[in-house]
Order: structure tokens, then sequence, then C-alpha cells
């Protein structure tokens, strides 16, 4: 008697075929030539072009992108704070005040009571990386493929996780928080204080080149109107969520470094 196979487990069969048929095929792809020209979209991607230089100094693409995202907040930020009243406030500035108030409550709930002081950097942060990865669907490369720019964003934070432990413990306290909870971890906690922006930095940077890649492989297997869907998939959700990963370890690490006995 032949058994019954359930519903769920051909579906399974059915889905686990069609991988390895979009699988194989991609590889079929790269061999027939198409390595190359992935290998150069890559390359072209990694690559920080010079926009232009001023004397000895060269600009690059990527800082010259940071402008005008820098631009775009500063002139959104000064329309929606035009013309502030006390009494009778207009729709403009109802949307302006729950921004804030948003931003303000979502930053204070990771970073708590204590680093509450360091939300209006969390806030700022936030809607610049967020803004800078989604810029690319206007035709421009996101400055968040340059790995100068995470790096600085990384340096950035780390050096306001430390002041900020600083802050809140003073100097003695600061360099007494290494030797907790035991001092045999002393050596683990002073590396930290490397390995967390080298974290913060590669996270951010490989998850950008990683959807840039995923996205290639998905051009060369699958039909066109399909990337079009995973692209804004990647462009707008998978953005932002790069952004909160970032924000929210670095207010982890702030909440950590300012919590106090």
């Amino acid at each position: 008697m032949r058994t019954k196979i359930p519903s769920y487990r051909k579906t399974n069969f059915v889905l686990i075929r069609k991988f390895t048929d979009y699988f194989c095929r991609f590889f079929i792809i790269l061999k027939g030539g198409a390595m190359e020209e992935f290998t150069k979209e890559l390359l072209d991607q990694l690559n920080v072009d010079t926009a232009f230089t001023i004397g000895p100094f060269a600009i690059s693409e990527s800082v010259v992108i940071t402008w005008v995202v820098m631009a775009i907040l500063v002139l959104l930020s000064a329309w929606l704070t035009r013309g502030l009243k006390v009494h009778n406030p207009g729709k403009k500035q109802i949307v302006a005040e729950s921004i804030v108030i948003w931003l303000d409550k979502f930053t204070i709930s990771m970073l708590g009571e204590n680093a509450k002081e360091y939300s209006t950097y969390i806030s700022t942060i936030l809607l610049y990386i967020g803004l800078a990865n989604i810029i690319g669907i206007f035709g421009m490369k996101p400055p968040t493929k340059d790995m100068n720019v995470t790096i600085a964003l990384a340096l950035m934070s780390i050096v306001l996780i430390e002041v900020s432990g600083i802050r809140a413990k003073g100097l003695k306290g600061w360099i007494k928080s290494f030797t907790q909870p035991v001092a045999v971890v002393t050596p683990i906690n002073i590396l930290e204080i490397f390995t967390r922006p080298l974290s913060l930095c590669m996270r951010l940077f490989g998850n950008v080149i990683g959807a840039f890649v995923i996205m290639e492989m998905i051009k060369m297997v699958v039909p066109v109107f399909i990337p079009t869907v995973f692209s804004l998939y990647f462009d707008f959700f998978d953005g932002f969520i790069q952004a909160y990963v970032f924000v929210f370890l670095t207010s982890l690490f702030i909440a950590e470094a300012t919590e106090t006995e």
C-alpha cells in the first residue's frame, strides 16, 4: 500500500526543487561569462570615486552625497520649524512636533533615563543612515557603501560611548568599570573598546554590500520584474533596518556605559 505524502511536504519538495533549479541556473550563468561582469560591478560599487579636488584635498563621491543628505535634512528641518506658534499651531508644526516626540520616545526607550541626554545624537544618526541608505533610488551611490563613512560613524559613536561612561561614573569609576564583574575579565573589557567600533562599522558596511550582491544574483537568475520588487525591499525596508540596528547597538552600549550601581 502506497503511503500518502502530506500536502505540506509536497509544497516543501516543490520549493526545494525550485530553489535548487535557480541555484544551478545561477552558476551556469556565471560559467557563461557573467562572473567577470558581476565582479566588475561589485568592484565598481566598492570603488570610491573622487568628485573634485580643493587644492591638495580630494573630495570623494561619498562626501558629496553626505553633503546632499545633510542639506536635505537641514532644509526639511528649517521648513518644518519655520513660523512656530505657542497657540493655534498649524498642520506643519503639528507634523514637526509629532516627529520630534516620536524620535524622543523611540531613542529614550533604548537609551534609558540615565542617558536620555544623548537622544538627539541617536535621532540624528538614525535619520542620516536611513536617508543615506535609500538615496540610491535617485541614482546616487549610498555613502554607506564607502567603508570610510561607516568607520567614521563607528568612531563617532564609540567616542560618545566612552565619554558618556566617564561623565556618568567619573574618571575613576570609568576605569574601575573595566574590572567588573571580576578583575580577570579586565583584558576583555579593554578589548571591547576596539571591537565595538569594528563591529558597528563592518555590520553596517557588510549588510549594505550584501544587499547589493543579492540583488545582482537575483537579476541574473529570475525575470526582470522580480528584481524590482526586491530592490524596493532592499532600498527601503532593509535600509531602515540597518539604520535601526546601528542606533540600537550604539544606544545599548551607551546605556551600559552610563549604568550606575
